[in-house]
This record gives C-alpha cells, sequence and structure tokens, in this order.
C-alpha cells in the first residue's frame, strides 16, 4: 500500500529519511534534519523567484494554469464576471461567501460612506509635482493614510481591522481619481455617492463643468468587470509582498501601500502598458508578420507582450472575457484600429508552432489596455487602475495571513556565496580613529 511519503537518502552519509506529503507539498523545514554531521546547519531548499515554494495554505484564489482556470473561492471567474459585481466579488474574497441581499445592501452602504478623504489629503497631493504620476501619487497617499488612522496598527482587534478593510476598499478610487486629475491639471472631484463603484470612480475622473456626471452604463459595466477580472491572483509579486509586509504587523495602509509599489513594476501591473506600446509600434496590420518574424528572430530585443505567463500554460480565462468586452466597449467608443493589429497579432501568434511549443498564450494585459484607453483613460493610469480592486485581494491574503497560526514574520534563507572570515588589514590606516578604536586606545 502506498504511503503519503517521501524517501531520501543522502549520498553524502547514506543515510535514508522519509518526509510526509500533505496536500502535495513536503514542508521544507523537515529538510533541517537531513545532516551531515552534529555542526551541520541541515538541509536547505534554493528556489529563486519562488519557482516551486508555496509560502503559504491559502483558501482565497485557484489558478490551474495548465487548464487556465481561475476561480474566487471556488466561484469561476467567469461566472463571476458575467453575474456578479466588483463589491459583491470583494465581500467574496474577504469573508469567503457571497453575502445574503442584506449583507451585499449593508456592505455596498458602508464602502460608499467612506469614500471622502481628508481634506489634509488634498493638500498633500497638490504637493506633487505637476507631471508626477499617477502611480507614485497613489502609492504614496495609501502610504498616508496610516497616519490619519493610527489605531490601525492594532491589527489583532477584528473589529479595528474590518473598519480599516472597508476604509480602503472605499478611498482607493478618489485617491486614484485625485491623482489623475493633478495629472491632467483639473480640478479635484469629490465622491458621489449615488453612484456605483465603477460609475463614481468615472465621475471623478472625467465630470468638468456639468452638475452631476451621468456615467455610460456599457463603460461603467465594463470598468467594473475588468475590476472582478483583477481582484485577486493567488500569490503573484504583489500578494506576497502584501503578505511580507503585513507578517511584521503594520498597519494594512502601509502593507498596501508596499503591495502596490510591487505592483508598479512593468513586468507586473504595467504589463498592459507594455502591450499597449508594442501594438502602437506595431502600428497597422500588415506590420505583423514583420514583428512576429524579429520576435522569433530576437532582432533588437522585440518581445511578445501580453502573451504568455509564470502560471498560465494556457488561454487566461480573463482574457476570454476581456476580448468579448472590448467588443461591447468600442461600439460605444469607437472601434480603436490597434484593435486590429491585437487580433491579427494573436491569429497568427496561436498558429505558430514557435509560440505553441511555449504555451505562449494571451493573458489578461492583452486586451485591457485597449479598453482603458478607449474608456480615455492615459496608460500611466493603468498600473492605478489595476490596484485599485486588487485592494480587495491584497486585504483578504493579508486578512488570512493574520490568522493563519504558522505564520511568521517573514525572512527567507540565504546561500552565502561570499568571502570567508578576513581581518581587517594590519598595514591599513584605520578610517575611524576615535575613542572606541584599537589604535586610540592603545595610546
Amino acid at each position: 500500500m502506498s504511503k503519503n511519503t517521501l524517501s531520501i537518502t543522502d549520498n553524502r552519509t547514506g543515510q535514508t529519511y522519509e518526509i510526509p506529503i500533505i496536500d502535495g507539498v513536503i514542508r521544507t523545514m523537515d529538510l533541517r534534519q537531513i545532516k551531515t554531521g552534529p555542526d551541520d546547519f541541515g538541509l536547505m531548499g534554493y528556489d529563486p523567484a519562488y519557482m516551486n515554494t508555496a509560502s503559504c495554505r491559502s483558501a482565497i484564489t485557484y489558478i490551474d494554469g495548465d487548464r487556465g482556470i481561475l476561480h474566487y473561492r471556488g466561484y469561476p471567474v467567469e461566472q463571476l464576471a458575467e453575474k456578479s459585481t466588483y463589491l459583491e466579488v470583494a465581500y467574496l474574497l474577504i469573508h469567503g461567501e457571497l453575502p445574503t441581499p442584506q449583507q451585499l445592501e449593508q456592505w455596498v452602504a458602508e464602502i460608499t460612506m467612506h469614500t471622502m478623504l481628508h481634506e489634509n489629503l488634498r493638500t498633500f497631493i497638490d504637493g506633487f509635482r505637476y507631471d508626477a504620476h499617477p502611480m507614485g501619487m497613489f502609492i504614496s497617499t495609501i502610504a498616508a493614510l496610516s497616519t490619519f488612522y493610527p489605531e490601525a496598527k492594532e491589527v489583532d482587534d477584528r473589529q479595528i481591522r474590518m473598519q480599516n478593510v472597508i476604509r480602503l476598499i472605499a478611498k482607493v478610487p478618489t485617491i486614484a481619481a485625485w491623482s489623475y486629475r493633478h495629472r491632467q491639471g483639473f480640478p479635484l472631484v469629490y465622491p458621489d455617492n449615488s453612484l456605483s463603484f465603477a460609475g463614481n470612480l468615472l465621475s471623478m475622473v472625467k465630470k468638468m463643468t456639468e452638475l452631476r456626471y451621468t456615467p455610460n452604463p456599457v463603460l461603467e459595466r465594463a470598468l467594473d468587470v475588468l475590476f472582478i477580472l483583477h481582484a485577486d491572483h493567488e500569490q503573484n509579486c504583489s500578494a506576497s509582498v502584501m503578505r511580507s509586509t503585513g507578517s511584521s504587523r503594520v498597519d494594512p495602509y502601509s502593507a498596501v501601500a508596499a503591495a502596490s509599489a510591487a505592483l508598479y513594476g512593468p513586468l507586473h501591473g504595467g504589463a498592459n502598458e507594455a502591450v499597449l506600446r508594442m501594438l502602437t509600434e506595431i502600428g497597422h496590420v500588415n506590420n505583423v508578420p514583420a514583428f512576429i518574424k524579429e520576435v522569433k528572430e530576437g532582432k533588437g530585443g522585440k518581445r511578445l507582450m501580453g502573451f504568455g505567463h509564470r502560471v498560465y500554460k494556457n488561454y487566461d480565462p480573463r482574457a476570454k472575457v476581456i476580448k468579448q468586452l472590448a467588443d461591447q466597449v468600442f461600439e460605444v467608443t469607437g472601434r480603436n484600429p490597434l484593435l486590429d493589429v491585437a487580433l491579427e497579432l494573436e491569429r497568427i501568434a496561436l498558429q505558430d508552432d514557435y509560440f505553441i511549443s511555449r504555451k505562449l498564450y494571451p493573458n489578461v494585459d492583452f486586451y485591457s489596455g485597449l479598453i482603458y484607453q478607449a474608456i480615455g483613460f492615459p496608460v500611466d493610469m493603468f498600473p492605478v487602475l489595476f490596484a485599485i480592486p486588487r485592494t480587495s485581494g491584497w486585504l483578504a491574503q493579508w486578512l488570512e495571513m493574520l490568522d493563519d497560526s504558522e505564520q511568521k514574520i517573514a525572512r527567507p534563507r540565504q546561500v552565502y556565496i561570499g568571502v570567508g572570515r578576513r581581518d581587517y588589514p594590519a598595514d591599513r590606516p584605520p578610517a575611524y580613529r576615535g575613542p572606541l578604536s584599537a589604535t586610540a586606545t592603545s595610546r
């Protein structure tokens, strides 16, 4: 009868060890018993970039990259995109279950009541340069919020914890919109609590001289669906940073600021901007074959942006939803000529053995940038638009981490490859000659 164990024979000593396998993994701490002698620290695993290391046990998001599956708390993301709203999905991520109608009504009301920002934060944002990047302003303002809610550091108090979860989800659209308006040189617009979550963001971004902004329902729904698709994605770079930073028991505002900083990178939240720049560079459908050829030959550092994923080795399920969403948006805004370039690029790549053999399929970033651009957002707002919905996912990860008795402050090991011990050269004049130096005290 098979056993759920792994037998390891250490060829250095000839000793065999039996290590339990639980949920398809072994605990790397079990490797520490494998030693060559009493002075040996014990065996460690070496895994740069956590390519094959699980840092936590989580019940939030499930991904099967080989089959192109993404579930939030067990629900397929495609079903949620079709039938749910972002705030309902946020509740699902935070609480673990879909809300009852009464719970959803209360949840939406609580978030709606916390969309306003303290007026000092208006002054804070006004202090940035006129051309400051919106994501830089977003990160800084999120961090500054911790000074307005000092009780947020009481992370073991569940009531305080949840109060600040609601505040963060509610306030990030306002911070995002104000960062955009400052960048554009427009007056800041206050929240309109009669609008939906996505509609309110559109109002704060687009409202000009009209007394009240009425969002287009197609664009409003498109933005809400994009928020659903971006709400969480398992242990990606920014979620890992959220957990790692939060493990020090810092307040959630500081942890979200750290996660947002990770998202700022072009390999993470800035990827859809890179796709749009690639499509703009290609310019026309006729230029696609030549671009594909250059990518395959590695000429000029050309890369096929928006294809391939660290986890997905199949078609990203979010990309399928967004591709359909793009058609609805362009019926309102007019067809973006870059869409034809994107479609032709996808068609050729999905028929080319070079990309098929490498399992390079369109990911969520391939079409999302086109939609954001069609709605009217500049490319430097793309990572901010990513951070708005991902806040709920980060907070769900943070809450789960706090309640996990196995989690401690994050502290990875290293494999030291530097020089061994060496003494300061005796013939070198000491740089420090103060009262504690050997030279000073010997006189």
